[in-house]
């Protein structure tokens, strides 16, 4: 069992068939820390509108945040733009996990890292959201073929492979899109005298310097398979997480699928 100081996960997209819960919740079982930031589209409320999709091992993810916030790690939750529906609890809290729009963390060593999702810093976002739409159901279309493509790499004995991830980062133009966003995040976390910034959206796990500011960015469970962890001296690192440990995770009980359903229906 690894204990870190602080761990982020984002963009878990519970409620698609991309979502690789499965892998995140080995993660969680295998991985403890002090504080967990949940850094948004932690649900995924697009997709869970136009077809309800919740199995099992859904479930599992958000019984085990509640267990490791009942246990006394601090977890706070901050949405994107797919959980945007938890935007309107800011300041309250889920069971023990603290809802926020954006948290300053301190690491040991001191330095100050802003922590948002990203998605308002997004011109497509903001001033196209219908394009951001139309990407999004082809996004969850490439996932479909992604699915079926890791199928056939398991029964190889292979390790899970991103067929989005790759196509991603070989178009150019979305090549620009990503290093346009991580330069808007580093200048907004200046501007917010921090140290650095911890954010998601964009899918693409990353430690680096932008000029003064270190950007971080934790990934995402639908391509990456990656969270961003600070260990007890302050240091920060991306884990990976492509295989299964245990093999045979075991099935949490839970009500939260019904409680989840009728949330979304009166939204």
């Amino acid at each position: 069992m690894n204990h870190y100081r602080a761990i982020w996960i984002s963009d878990v997209h519970l409620g698609t068939s991309g979502c690789q819960a499965k892998y995140l919740l080995d993660f969680l079982k295998h991985n403890e820390a002090d504080k967990f930031y949940l850094v948004g589209d932690i649900i995924d409320g697009w997709q869970l509108k136009k077809r309800w999709y919740w199995p099992q091992a859904h479930n599992d993810v958000i019984q085990k945040l509640l267990r490791k916030a009942r246990k006394g790690s601090e977890v706070v939750f901050i949405p994107g733009n797919h959980d945007e529906m938890a935007r309107q609890f800011f300041g309250m809290s889920l069971g023990d996990i603290r809802i926020e729009e954006e948290v300053i963390h301190v690491t040991a060593n001191g330095k100050r890292l802003w922590i948002t999702h990203g998605d308002l810093f997004d011109s497509v976002m903001q001033y196209a959201k219908w394009l951001a739409y139309v990407g999004d159901t082809l996004y969850t279309f490439i996932l479909w073929v992604n699915g079926w493509f890791n199928k056939v790499r398991a029964r190889m004995g292979l390790h899970y492979w991103s067929l989005s991830q790759y196509l991603k980062h070989s178009v150019k133009n979305a090549v620009n899109f990503i290093a346009d966003f991580e330069q808007i995040m580093a200048r907004e976390a200046r501007i917010r005298g921090c140290d650095g910034v911890v954010c998601g959206h964009i899918h693409k796990a990353e430690i680096r310097m932008i000029d003064d500011i270190l950007y971080c960015n934790d990934g995402d469970w639908v391509e990456s398979l990656s969270a961003l962890v600070e260990d007890m001296n302050g240091e920060l690192k991306i884990v990976h997480w492509p295989k299964i440990l245990d093999d045979k995770p075991k099935a949490i009980p839970t009500r939260i699928e019904t409680q989840l359903k009728e949330s979304m229906e009166t939204v």
